[in-house]
C-alpha cells in the first residue's frame, strides 16, 4: 500500500491532506474550550450548533465547488481554500461573540467543502492505475482514523505547556503547510470539458449523475447505512460508557479508539481484498452487518452493566468501524466508474454533499432518540434504518454491473462525433457500446441494464 507514496506528486497532497486533518482535529479540541469561555454552560448548545452549521456548509457548498473545480485551475482553488481555513483558524482565538462563533465556523467548513472534493477528484489523474488508485483511498481512510486517534493525544500534550488558544495556532500551521505542499505538487492536466451551461446547472448536474446511476443510487444508500451505524457511536457513544456502563472519561476515548482500530485494520486489508473481488461484494456485505451490530447493542444497553458487556460493546464498536470502513473505502472507485474525468469534481463534490445529508439526519436523530427513548431503542431504531438502506442499496444495484454497455441513441443527429463508431438501426436511431457514464450525451441509463 505504501508503495504509492513514491509517486512525488502524490505524496505530496497525501502529506497535505495529514497535516490538514491534524490542524482541523487541534481546531476542534481548541474550539470546543472557545465555546467553554464564551457560553460557560451553555457550550453543548454552542457547540451543537456549530456542528450543524458544519453539516449545511457541506451540504450546500460541496456542489458549487464542484462546478468552480472545473473552471478554475485545482491547484490555485486548493491552496486558496487553505488560506481560508489558515486566517479563519488565526482569526477565532480573538472572537468574544457566539454569533462570531458560528460565522467563522461557516467560513472554515465552506472551505472545507470545498477543498475535499477537489482533492478527491484529483487523486485519480495523479494514479490513474487501478490498484494503486485503491492504495490511495485505503491510505485516505488510515489518514482520518489517525487524525481521530492523533490529534486529541497532541491537543492534551500541548495544552500541558500552552494555553487552548495556540491550539488555534496550530491548525493555522497546517493549513499553511497544506498549502505549500499543494503549491510543490505538480499537478496533471485534468481532462477539457465543454462548459455550456452555468455555474449553478452545473452544480446540480452531480446530485443528476447520481440520480440517474444505478450503482451511484446504492453509493447513497450505502452513506446512510454508515451515518445510521456511525451516529450511535459519534453521539452516543459518551452516554453508552458514562451513564449505561458508569466508567469514568478515559473510557470514551477507548470505545472511540475500538472503534477506529476496526475501521484502520480494515482499511489495511482492503486493498488486498478488492484485488480479488467485486466492490460489490465487499460494499453490501459490509452494510448488512451494520444492522446486525446495532442490534447486538441493543442488547448490550438493554443488559445489566458488567465486564462481559463492556468487552461486547467494545466488539461492536470495533465492528461498526470496520463495516464502515469497508463501506467508505471503495466508494471512489465506485464514482471513478460513474463519471467521465472531467466530471469528477462535480461528482465527487455531488457524494460529498448527499453522504453529509444522511449525517445531518441521523446526527439529531441520534441524539433526541437517546435523550427521550434510552440507549436500547436508539440502537434499535438506527440498525431499522441501517438495514433499510442496506435493503435499498441491494436493491438499487443490478448484480450484473458492467462498465461497457450497449445503448441506443435517439437524441444525436447523424454524423455526430459521438456516433463514429455506432450504427443505424432499423427502427431508428445509432447503437453501439462503451464505458458508459451519465454525461452530455447520454442523460438515462439504459433501460434493459437499469436493474
Amino acid at each position: 500500500m505504501l508503495s504509492v507514496l513514491r509517486d512525488r506528486t502524490y505524496r505530496h497532497l497525501f502529506t497535505a491532506q495529514a497535516v490538514a486533518l491534524v490542524g482541523t482535529g487541534l481546531a476542534t479540541v481548541a474550539l470546543s474550550l472557545l465555546a467553554y469561555r464564551i457560553a460557560g454552560g451553555g457550550a453543548s448548545a454552542v457547540l451543537g450548533t456549530a456542528l450543524a452549521i458544519k453539516m449545511v456548509a457541506y451540504v450546500a457548498v460541496a456542489p458549487v465547488a464542484g462546478a468552480l473545480a472545473g473552471r478554475i485551475p485545482r491547484r490555485a482553488l486548493m491552496v486558496a481554500m487553505d488560506l481560508t481555513r489558515a486566517c479563519v483558524a488565526l482569526t477565532l482565538p480573538f472572537v468574544d461573540a457566539v454569533w462570531q462563533v458560528y460565522l467563522l465556523v461557516f467560513l472554515l467548513q465552506a472551505a472545507s467543502a470545498a477543498f475535499t472534493p477537489t482533492f478527491q477528484a484529483t487523486i485519480p489523474d495523479v494514479l490513474p492505475a487501478e490498484r494503486d488508485y485503491t492504495d490511495a483511498l485505503s491510505l485516505s481512510r488510515l489518514a482520518y482514523d489517525l487524525e481521530s486517534l492523533f490529534s486529541p493525544a497532541l491537543a492534551a500534550l500541548l495544552l500541558s505547556v500552552v494555553s487552548y488558544g495556540w491550539l488555534f495556532a496550530g491548525t493555522t500551521v497546517g493549513f499553511l503547510a497544506s498549502a505549500a505542499l499543494v503549491v510543490s505538487a505538480v499537478l496533471p492536466k485534468p481532462a477539457p470539458a465543454e462548459r455550456t451551461a452555468g455555474v449553478y446547472t452545473e452544480a446540480a448536474f452531480g446530485t443528476r449523475l447520481f440520480r440517474a446511476t444505478p450503482r451511484l443510487r446504492a453509493l447513497l444508500a450505502l452513506d446512510l447505512a454508515v451515518a445510521a451505524a456511525g451516529a450511535l457511536v459519534f453521539v452516543d457513544t459518551v452516554n453508552v460508557v458514562r451513564d449505561h456502563f458508569h466508567r469514568p472519561a478515559g473510557a470514551v476515548s477507548l470505545a472511540l479508539g475500538a472503534y477506529g482500530a476496526g475501521s484502520m485494520l480494515t482499511a489495511l486489508l482492503l486493498p488486498r481484498l478488492l484485488a480479488r473481488v467485486g466492490d460489490r461484494t465487499v460494499m453490501l456485505p459490509a452494510a448488512f452487518a451494520l444492522p446486525a451490530v446495532l442490534a447486538a447493542v441493543t442488547a448490550i444497553t438493554a443488559a445489566p452493566a458488567g465486564a462481559g458487556t463492556w468487552a461486547a460493546l467494545l466488539a461492536a464498536w470495533a465492528l461498526v468501524g470496520a463495516g464502515s470502513s469497508a463501506v467508505l473505502t471503495p466508494g471512489g472507485r465506485l464514482l471513478r466508474r460513474s463519471a467521465s474525468d472531467a466530471d469528477l469534481p462535480a461528482a465527487f463534490a455531488a457524494q460529498f454533499s448527499l453522504s453529509h445529508a444522511c449525517w445531518l439526519l441521523t446526527y439529531p436523530l441520534a441524539g433526541l432518540l437517546a435523550a427521550s427513548a434510552g440507549l436500547p431503542v436508539t440502537a434499535l431504531a438506527l440498525g431499522a434504518l441501517a438495514l433499510a438502506a442496506a435493503v435499498g442499496a441491494a436493491a438499487l444495484w443490478p448484480a450484473r454491473d458492467p462498465d461497457a454497455l450497449e445503448h441506443l441513441h435517439t437524441d444525436l443527429p447523424p454524423g455526430h462525433p459521438h456516433l463514429a463508431d455506432a450504427h443505424a438501426t432499423a427502427a431508428g436511431g445509432w447503437r453501439h457500446g462503451h464505458h458508459y457514464v451519465i454525461d452530455r450525451n447520454h442523460h438515462a441509463w439504459p433501460r434493459a441494464t437499469a436493474g
